[in-house]
Order: structure tokens, then sequence, then C-alpha cells
């Protein structure tokens, strides 16, 4: 009988209380299921479960197994798929979240330069502004600007994007050019709610801090939509560089306080707490933070 099957017998019984749920969770015939934990007993001279009518209870031999047995079935796992992906690459498919502008301008590159060494994966790239729920909707890695700090899941700084501020030529001809921070609390402003602090716009300058208190007409969660409302001359944006690129190079928008230094958005890679993380995804999010470095967008 197979150590290995024995093992994850054993532990299913053990997290599940009963060995017709075992059996469900692992696939096969609940005779099957005690067949594998007696043969485990019989093979540790050890009783590992106490055994009633009701239910099944661990007894401290089985207790101090089950400490961990779950984690030596991951590492033989991994181990496994380490050495198989050696030879084959990695298998499968990845489904990943991003938003739009990201997820156009960097995201889906990046991923086509991941795919060229990886021809036997899969990719499954769904972009939309608002943050999607990781578990309901089976994303394996949802790429996030700025906020990060939601429950049940982890985050991994990948980079840092400078904001800027612009806006569109009509707009300034009909309300001039701010000439620092403070100009700012006098003109429409467009505010992207994706930002911890939306109505507050910070700048830096001969190490001083300016911290202005902006107001407008609209507020959007996408940085991509501050930026169309700026070109057709509603306000002035402060967005992430990611979203200007095309925009400023034909003329739609304006860089304005180029003399300031911009805050800096954060560009992470997030996933759900409390998983092992497969070996894929964590080759995606590793291959993500160099390429982004190198080949992440500019202004």
């Amino acid at each position: 009988m197979d150590i290995v099957d024995e093992l994850k017998a054993f532990v299913a019984t053990a997290k599940t209380g009963s060995f017709t749920a075992a059996a469900d969770q692992l696939g096969v015939s609940n005779r099957l299921t005690s067949k594998y934990v007696a043969e485990l007993e019989a093979r540790l001279g050890v009783r590992l479960f106490q055994r009633t009518t009701r239910k099944v209870g661990l007894t401290p031999s089985g207790e101090d197994l089950l400490a961990r047995a779950p984690a030596l079935l991951e590492d033989l796992d991994e181990l496994l798929a380490q050495v198989s992906e050696r030879s084959r690459g990695f298998t499968g498919g990845i489904r990943i979240s991003a938003p739009v502008t990201f997820g156009e301008t960097y995201v889906s590159g990046m991923l086509a330069r991941f795919a060229e060494a990886n021809p036997a994966l899969t990719f499954d790239l769904r972009l939309q502004d608002e943050f999607v729920d990781l578990a309901s909707d089976g994303i394996d890695v949802a790429f996030r600007i700025g906020r990060t700090d939601m429950l049940s899941i982890k985050s991994r700084k990948l980079s840092e994007m400078l904001s800027v501020l612009v806006a569109g030529p009509k707009y300034l001809e009909r309300h001039g050019v701010p000439c620092s921070p403070e100009d700012l609390a006098q003109h429409a402003c467009i505010l992207d709610t994706n930002r911890r602090a939306p109505r507050r716009w910070g700048f830096r300058r001969d190490e001083r801090d300016f911290i202005v208190e902006v107001q407008g007409r609209f507020q959007v969660n996408s940085a991509r939509a501050a930026v169309e409302l700026a070109a057709n001359g509603f306000g002035i944006a402060y967005v992430p560089s990611f979203a200007i690129e095309d925009r400023v190079s034909k003329g739609a928008v304006v860089p304005l306080l180029q003399d300031y230094v911009s805050e800096a958005v954060q560009v992470s890679a997030v996933y759900l707490e409390g998983r092992t993380l497969p070996r894929k995804i964590r080759a995606l999010i590793d291959f993500a933070a160099q390429d982004i470095k190198t080949l992440g967008p500019r202004l």
C-alpha cells in the first residue's frame, strides 16, 4: 500500500471527521479510505482515530501526525511539480484580473512575454476597473493600482509609478495654467476614487511637501476616464503615468507642474490569503516584478 495514499486518506478523514466525507473529497470509495487508514495505523503500530458510531476523533498520536502530515504532502506535491515543470514547463490555466487601462497598456504585453517561455499555459485575462472578489470569480492573481488593504488577500509590491497632473488645451486656454499646487484649489479637478484620498493631492519640491484640497464636478473610479474628461476640457486630472502615454504624445492633454515631484502609486499583485500559491502563479508574479522594471509603462 502506498504511504502517500495512506497519509492523504488520514489527513482527509481527520479534517472532515468522517470516512465518508474523506472518500468524497478524495474521489475514492469509503471502503478504500478506511483501508488506507487501517494500513497506516498498522504501519505505525498506533491507533490514529477513536471510532464511534457517530464520529471519528483523533487520538494523541493522530493529533501529532496531523500537525505535520499536511505540510509533508504539500512539500511532496511541490517537489514533484518542480521536477515535472523543469522538463515540460508549466501547464494548465491562469485567470488574471487587472484594471482596464493598465491591462491594455501593460499586463497583456507582459503575459505575452511570459507565455513565450510557457507554451503549455493558457491565460484568461479579465479587465475591469472595479475590484473583483478573487474567490467568487476564481481569480488566481490580480494586478492592482493603489489600495490593496483588503481582507483575505495577500499583496506583493511590484513597482511604483508617479502620478501626473494633466489638463486639456481648451481648459487651460479658458482657465489658465496653474503655477503651483496651491493654485489647484481654484480649478475644477477630476477626482479618481481609486486614490486613497481622492480630494487630497500631494506634491514635493525642495524638500517641502504640498497637500492641496481639490474639488470638481466629476469623480470617477477609472484613471483613463479621468484623462478623457480632462482631454474634453472638464478639468485637471491627477493620474498614474500609464494612463496618459498616448494622450500626451497626441497633444490631447498637457502635463502640468512638472517642477514638482508628484505622488507615487503602488502597483501590486494580489492573491488569496490562506492558500499555497501554485508554482505557476508564483512564477508569473516573479516574472511581472522583473518585467515591469524594464518594460513597464513610461511617460
